[in-house]
């Protein structure tokens, strides 16, 4: 029977524990806070319910991270990372054990709640990092049709006054996409003076792939005596002949646009890599660098102002060999993060602006197969003498010709003339369109194939109009290209401007063949779904995979990337939601808090 005086105790006892545990959050926040002001590199990070995914199949959740310097020191559970014997253990034995750490006595501790995860440091495949901030000035994704393109041009100038007070000034902007609009054709330069505001300047805009420029009637004024071809290039023109204001792929290099100083320079790369911060991307493949930008990122490695790591893959204008033309750069500049060690080349155009070299004649447009931008020979000098002198080679294709004829030329190198694919690590840009055979020979001969979810669920609403129904299989065939890798090796990437930098759009692509409504063309289940990756298969892809294409699958830098949300087991129509909490880069936060 009990006394009066035992609730009284039990009372006592039970706030006693709840005081203690009080203590422990306490304690655990004070060190979170003071980790976040002296910016120590030396602390913990830990998850009670084993939310930190570590893409290793032998051990894929932990509970526990540790952290020292710029280096990951030990991962694993409670136990083996933290414990109870340490300094800080000792003082606090009233806390719980979950909260100390055995680290040192200067370690802190961040513990996260319930829903968080932590992740690697996710990875960008294929972006280009000035040209998303050269879209931002004046971006065109998701206009529905030319007036609506007319109205945000009207906007632009109207919201500044430089502009609007001088007709000489160059406008420019991206993202526009004709199989968006009614009638799904190519705009003119007279869609471009349809608004008195609009006549007689000088506009340039970029089409979503960057395979298309549209211009408007002053900038043709400009451009006397056009050739009648363009060599892997092609100038639009009507009925009787005359330039519509549509310049394709190689044709592009006629139009006399002004040079970006640095200043936009800085301007554009500023832009782009807070927004890839916000989203966790800790590195980016910079998928065609020319000479200019090579020398400024150069310039901001030297200064330390790359917090993100970039993987640049260098582009010289020429069919004759340019290797002797840029730097080789491994690990430069104050952090360590700049390198370029690969070259990116072009076979042939985009499927949007039907340039996209195919084997047999478009589905929707008969009298073209498409555009190879250089000859199958030019092409293959130039991939022999860049892997003679050791450059990787990243090579665009998105048309099966494109691809059938780059596997050619990799499987003479590797099978002929002795070349290691484990040393080289030859890739392929894009890797949308290929004949079954070739699909089974990538694989066969260890090619990385580099693509963009988000590419597959943009294009499916015209992709098949395109290829018709026997070729459409063999097209955006992620799940078949990442069985037929040898390594199981599948980088992934956006194509940033060309799709959104948030890397999740990307897993959610991959994951489901979804529109970010949930649509497809085959349905909620998602646009040929048998292509669909799992969601470990599309976080090894924004990670190891990105890494190993990249020669950094043996880095220990500490990159990671804590969400707010579970990506990995939340409903797919959850993934989207999911905020980035705090991006660590070398041990520091770059972004967020934690």
């Amino acid at each position: 029977m009990k006394t009066k005086e035992e609730p009284k105790k039990a009372a006592k006892r039970q706030n006693a524990t709840s005081q203690r545990w009080l203590a422990g959050i306490a304690l655990s926040t004070v060190l979170s806070l003071s980790f976040l002001s002296s910016r120590s590199r030396t602390y913990v990070v830990c998850s009670k319910s084993a939310n930190i995914y570590t893409v290793d199949p032998s051990n894929p959740r932990v509970e526990c991270i540790s952290v020292k310097e710029s280096r990951i020191s030990a991962v694993g559970n409670y136990d083996s990372v933290v414990g109870t014997q340490s300094p800080v253990a000792k003082a606090t034995s009233f806390i719980p054990g979950w909260i100390t750490s055995k680290v040192s006595i200067e370690s802190k501790i961040v513990q996260l709640d319930e829903h968080s995860i932590v992740v690697p440091g996710l990875a960008d495949a294929h972006a280009h990092v000035i040209e998303n901030g050269y879209m931002r000035q004046l971006p065109l994704m998701g206009s529905k049709s030319v007036q609506e393109i007319v109205e945000r041009i009207k906007a632009y100038i109207l919201s500044h006054p430089d502009v609007k007070n001088d007709r000489t000034h160059w406008i420019e902007g991206m993202g526009w996409d004709q199989t968006k609009w009614p009638g799904a054709q190519f705009p003119t330069a007279e869609d471009l003076e349809s608004d008195p505001l609009l006549k007689d300047r000088f506009i340039s805009l970029s089409r979503v792939d960057g395979h298309a420029r549209w211009v408007s009637p002053a900038v043709l004024l400009l451009m006397k005596d056009l050739p009648a071809k363009v060599d892997g290039g092609l100038i639009v023109r009507d009925k009787d002949g005359k330039p519509t204001g549509i310049f394709v792929d190689n044709a592009m290099s006629l139009i006399p646009i002004p040079p970006w100083t640095e200043t936009q320079l800085s301007e554009f790369f500023d832009v782009t890599i807070k927004e890839a911060l916000s989203f966790g991307l800790t590195s980016i493949h910079d998928a065609d660098t020319k000479p200019k930008h090579i020398k400024f990122f150069q310039k901001m490695a030297d200064a330390g102002k790359l917090p993100s790591r970039l993987y640049l893959m260098g582009n010289v204008a020429s069919e004759e060999y340019w290797g002797n033309q840029i730097p080789r750069l491994i690990d430069y500049g104050k952090d360590k993060h700049l390198n370029l060690r690969s070259v990116k080349l072009f076979a042939d155009g985009a499927l949007g602006s039907w340039g996209a070299a195919l084997l047999e004649p478009y589905s929707d447009d008969p009298e073209t197969s498409g555009i190879m931008l250089s000859s199958k020979e030019t092409v293959g000098n130039l991939i022999l003498q860049f892997w003679k002198d050791g450059w990787q080679t990243n090579i665009h294709c998105i048309g099966d010709r494109a691809n059938h004829a780059i596997l050619d030329i990799y499987e003479d190198v590797l099978e002929h003339r002795g070349g290691n694919v484990s040393e080289w690590r030859p890739r392929i840009e894009h890797a949308q369109i290929f004949a079954s055979e070739d699909l089974k020979r990538i694989g066969r001969l260890g090619v990385i194939a580099s693509v963009q979810p988000t590419h597959a669920t943009s294009d499916m609403g015209y992709a098949e109009t395109r290829l018709g129904s026997n070729r459409i299989k063999g097209a955006y065939a992620y799940q078949t290209l990442l069985q037929a890798s040898p390594k199981g090796i599948l980088p992934l990437g956006s194509d940033f401007p060309v799709e959104g930098v948030n890397p999740l759009l990307g897993f959610y692509a991959a994951t489901t063949r979804l529109s970010v409504d949930g649509a497809s063309p085959h349905g909620s289940g998602g646009w040929f779904p048998n292509q669909r990756l799992t969601r470990e298969q599309a976080l090894k892809g924004m990670t190891l995979d990105a890494a190993y294409a990249s020669f950094a699958e043996h880095e220990l830098e500490s990159r990671l990337v804590i969400f707010d949300k579970d990506i990995m087991t939340v409903p797919a129509n959850e993934i989207l939601q999911a905020k980035v909490m705090a991006t660590v880069i070398d041990g520091k936060v770059v972004y967020g808090m934690m």
